[in-house]
């Protein structure tokens, strides 16, 4: 019977996605001036899987290209060849080659073949540089003075851990083609051997202490241990001749593993602290979070993967549902008032487990924001060296938790953003030095929950937004006039209106006036919001404010006549009742309020969605609630306020047709359907996304008078 491949695929490329953010997260934290070993065993590792997996499956266009990857890491990491600057930049140049061939054969397009050609070329030619002669160091990184091609052979620790051969793998076959290699001394532990009663024939109890003699390979004897490098403890050093003293014992990290001497430069380390130190290099993609390593997926991938307790909680929690509702059904049978309060305590344990179900249930699609982050430091990386400037970036808040939707969606705006501040806020170092600051200018990302939401804050330590050349440029195109009364804020706010730019050159990186108005939509859509802090000399601030899930809203019920609305609850800034004197009429504007220093326009929601029936239309009998979306404000008109709820969003556009001024609509618990408002459309709606003008601001204040 034949095996279909291809229903392996979509788990290869999710994996190689992921080894491909090792890598460059690997490479782009090594340091040429001090190696760090395991840094490139991880990164070598990452690219080894690719090429096996492809092999595997038939991709022989990313076998081949990753074999030349996978041998210049190979020198690297035994000593062979030195880390230089120029063999890590054409090692991401390759990374991202990588990335493109996996893309296209994934979503069957067509690869680049001749920008494949002129890469694999680049590193061909670090290839054909001379390799120096391995210098092995000590695990204190001294220099040993004998080189390495005078060891007289390798003595091999190898400890199996207990369900390797369940796994198919039998350690004799290894010891078999070890002793191919050359001369082989064995001896083996039995001191965890159990007493028969205890014996299970599928366990492994037995390790082994070898000597393999002979002028043979590191990468021979590498190879041999490739495929259970993960399921064994595992150490290889090289036996030196007696002339030339050995390494000082470094003890391993585990207390039951012997204290055993090893040589980083020329050992592999123990299988289980390779597994932790893939840990922590993968920790910038996926941490540890709750439990265990959680969901891990590309971004936009239709699968993700889930810890096993969430899947355990979210069982028992399924199990204790189905015991409530067999209790209300018996309950249900032969129902009589004295049964009512244990009715009562049912249906609060049937809302309570609801609840928690439904928790469970979000968090399964909760991924960390470090999938988004993880591409930020190449980015900067390579645009720091674009611009000539000097830039730190600084991380914080990765393992804050968000849907994976909301994950997918604010990349691109975040990566603008970025742009933006190494581009327009950061100064050249001479520029920084002159005004007193480090040459280094830095960039902070960071991320937190607040209130029901996350909050993203993109910071830097530059020049600040330039007011008086956001003004100018204004004026200019007639977004406001010269006798404006704006404060600092609006100014700000000025430079998300489409193709609004202060840039005075057009470059590949701004200046084209796109992208700013693209990013407020982006986030508007999301359901969040975007605000602007700045300090002339010290730097600004750009603050996203986005909800956890697309899914599922907290939102405040109206009423508007006989028909209900929900709006969502991080829209709305206060309700208040009008009084006569509030309300002025403005031309060419509709009705306005004052409220303390503002102007607000007023939106009669009965005449937006035309409801006619038992409407109250004085204004000072109904609510005015004041919300704010894209950086401005009006007051919605409405009858009257319910309650507020968690309400689960349905697409209206998917089952109907979109409908201006609404965003989506929802299930009751009446079985009723209420349709949940579009703040940002609404506001709109009542042009409140235009700055009013001085005249009509005075004329405003002559009808206040």
């Amino acid at each position: 019977m034949s095996i279909d491949m291809a229903q392996f695929h979509q788990v290869f490329f999710e994996e190689s996605f992921e080894g491909l953010d090792i890598m460059e997260s690997g490479l782009l934290n090594m340091d040429p001036s001090a190696v760090d070993a395991e840094g490139i065993n991880a990164i070598f590792r990452a690219a080894h899987s690719i090429k096996g997996g492809s092999g595997t499956f038939g991709f022989s266009h990313i076998s081949g290209f990753t074999h030349v990857m996978e041998t210049l890491l190979d020198e690297m990491r035994d000593g062979r060849r030195p880390v230089t600057p120029s063999g890590v930049e054409v090692l991401l140049r390759s990374v991202d080659i990588l990335r493109a061939m996996l893309t296209a054969t994934s979503e069957g397009g067509e690869i680049d073949q001749a920008h494949v050609e002129r890469i694999k070329a680049e590193l061909e030619a670090e290839l054909r540089g001379a390799p120096s002669e391995p210098q092995p160091t000590s695990p204190q990184g001294g220099q040993i003075t004998a080189p390495l091609l005078d060891a007289l052979g390798w003595h091999i620790v190898f400890r199996p851990l207990e369900n390797m051969m369940r796994t198919g793998n039998d350690p004799l076959r290894l010891l078999v083609e070890l002793d191919t290699l050359g001369a082989l001394q064995i001896e083996v532990d039995i001191t965890s051997l159990p007493v028969f009663a205890g014996f299970d024939a599928e366990l492994c109890y037995l390790s082994w202490d070898l000597r393999l003699l002979g002028k043979i390979e590191r990468g021979a004897v590498d190879e041999v241990f490739e495929w259970v490098e993960d399921e064994c403890e595992l150490i290889i050093m090289p036996i030196l001749p007696k002339a030339v003293p050995a390494a000082q014992p470094t003890p391993m990290v585990e207390a039951s593993v012997p204290s055993v001497p090893v040589s980083r430069s020329v050992a592999l380390v123990p299988a289980d602290r390779r597994r932790k130190d893939r840990r922590k290099v993968e920790g910038e993609r996926r941490n540890d979070r709750r439990g265990g390593p959680e969901q891990a997926a590309s971004s936009g991938s239709s699968s993700i993967r889930v810890d096993i307790h969430k899947i355990d909680g979210l069982i028992n929690m399924v199990g204790e549902l189905v015991i409530t509702q067999s209790m209300l059904g018996m309950l249900g049978e032969e129902f009589d008032m004295g049964k009512l309060e244990r009715l009562r305590e049912g249906l609060g344990q049937l809302e309570r487990h609801t609840r928690e179900l439904q928790e469970s249930v979000m968090q399964i699609r909760m991924l960390p924001i470090s999938f988004t982050f993880s591409r930020f430091p190449r980015l900067v990386h390579d645009l720091s060296a674009k611009l000539g400037k000097k830039v730190e970036l600084k991380l914080s808040g990765e393992n804050t938790e968000v849907d994976k939707t909301v994950i997918e969606k604010i990349g691109d705006p975040l990566v603008h953003l970025v742009r933006n501040s190494l581009d327009h806020g950061l100064e050249p170092p001479d520029e920084r030095l002159a005004a007193g600051k480090p040459e280094t200018g830095t960039v902070y990302l960071n991320a937190f929950h607040k209130g029901g939401n996350i909050i993203i804050e993109i910071r830097d330590d530059g020049r600040g937004l330039n007011r008086d050349k956001i003004e100018e440029k204004a004026i200019e195109r007639g977004l406001i006039d010269e006798e404006h009364n704006l404060n600092d804020q609006q100014i700000y706010e000025l430079i998300f209106q489409p193709g609004f730019s202060t840039a005075d050159e057009v470059s590949d990186v701004s200046g084209r006036g796109v992208g700013m108005d693209v990013v407020r939509r982006n986030i508007n859509e999301l359901g969040g919001g975007i605000t602007i802090e700045s300090t002339p000399g010290k730097g600004s601030a750009i603050i996203i404010r986005l909800p956890l899930t697309l899914a599922i809203l907290d939102g405040q019920t109206i009423t508007v006549g006989k028909e209900l609305y929900i709006v969502p609850l991080v829209s709305i800034v206060e309700s208040i009742q009008v009084r006569r004197e509030m309300v002025n009429m403005v031309g060419g504007r509709g009705e306005t309020f004052h409220l303390r220093d503002e102007y607000l326009p007023i939106v009669r929601l009965h005449e937006v969605f035309k409801v006619s029936e038992e409407v109250v239309t004085d204004l000072t009998k109904g609510l005015l609630v004041v919300v704010e979306g894209e950086g401005r404000r009006c007051g919605l008109f409405v009858d009257d306020l319910l309650g507020q709820q968690q309400v689960v969003i349905k697409s209206l556009e998917a089952n109907y047709k979109r409908v201006d001024g609404i965003s989506g609509a929802t299930i009751l618990g009446d079985g009723s359907v209420a349709l949940i408002l579009d703040i940002t459309g609404l506001i709109r709606l009542a042009g409140a996304n235009h700055p009013m003008s001085c005249a009509e601001r005075r004329f405003a204040m002559r009808a206040e008078r």
